[in-house]
């Protein structure tokens, strides 16, 4: 059955305010000057709980999804920080002409937390973001690799053993479906499900991307256990082993989170 805060709104905002507080802002301020004034945009925001740290240290801060349930959820949990004018939360097509025309060239950092693993086209996606960006701007990913034991976001099945069992997601598209289906998952569920299947990535083919596209990784860190694992799971934080992380083939199934930044060229 699906975790406890896919469902409890206000818990998953609170946890996405304490998990960016105490790992993603300190990541990204390793190489970002955040600071009063700096331009943060989240591209997949949701119930806008990332932003709530950068708020809070003067950013101006916009934050975008396409789902508008999410948005509402946002809007009611930052209602003080939109009305004093600190952050403004939309639903909005980043590739709109309109969205392109305002904010071009306008960002210091972008962030996708939990989000490039659901996006289609990331050999176009990726370039697309630079249009956004400052000289110098950076872009925050967080993300779980595709070859992980929860790659798939198996976790948001809604029957028990289907969202508790690890690696099936690597299984060959007609096999994992039939799956879902014959343990009962509802239509919509498989959907998401095939959804991330379709659009996963890999630590290798990330960092191909990135690469390949004009940019240059200015850090990262990948994590033996996801930070957010201690609210999922309460499992304590740990980084990757760097003797692990040295051996692609064993990394890639025990790495459960990667954090990075780039820098276009």
């Amino acid at each position: 059955m699906a975790l406890e805060h896919h469902s409890n709104h206000k818990m998953r905002f609170d946890q996405q305010v304490d998990n960016a507080l105490n790992y993603v802002l300190p990541f990204i301020e390793k190489t970002v000057n955040i600071q009063t004034g700096t331009r943060v945009l989240e591209i997949g925001c949701g119930e806008g709980g990332v932003l709530k740290p950068f708020v809070d240290k003067g950013c101006i801060c916009l934050g975008v999804d396409l789902d508008q349930l999410r948005i509402d959820l946002a809007q009611d949990f930052l209602r003080q920080d939109i009305q004093a004018g600190k952050i403004a939360i939309l639903n909005q097509n980043v590739y709109d002409e309109s969205f392109i025309e305002k904010y071009k060239n306008y960002f210091d950092l972008i962030i996708l937390k939990d989000v490039i693993e659901h996006i289609h086209d990331q050999e176009k996606f990726m370039p697309f973001m630079k249009i956004l960006l400052k000289e110098k701007g950076q872009i925050f990913f967080g993300f779980p690799p595709w070859h992980m034991p929860f790659g798939g976001h198996q976790q948001i099945a809604k029957k028990k053993w289907t969202s508790k069992i690890p690696y099936y997601h690597l299984l060959p598209m007609s096999i994992y479906t039939w799956i879902l289906r014959k343990a009962g998952e509802n239509d919509n569920t498989i959907a998401s499900l095939v959804d991330v299947k379709e659009t996963g990535i890999s630590i290798e083919r990330f960092e191909r991307i990135v690469k390949s596209t004009g940019y240059k990784i200015v850090q990262k860190q990948w994590y033996l256990f996801n930070p957010i694992y201690k609210f999922k799971f309460g499992l304590k934080p740990r980084k990757q082993y760097w003797i692990l992380g040295a051996v692609p083939f064993i990394r890639n199934f025990i790495t459960t989170c990667a954090y990075y930044t780039i820098q276009k060229l």
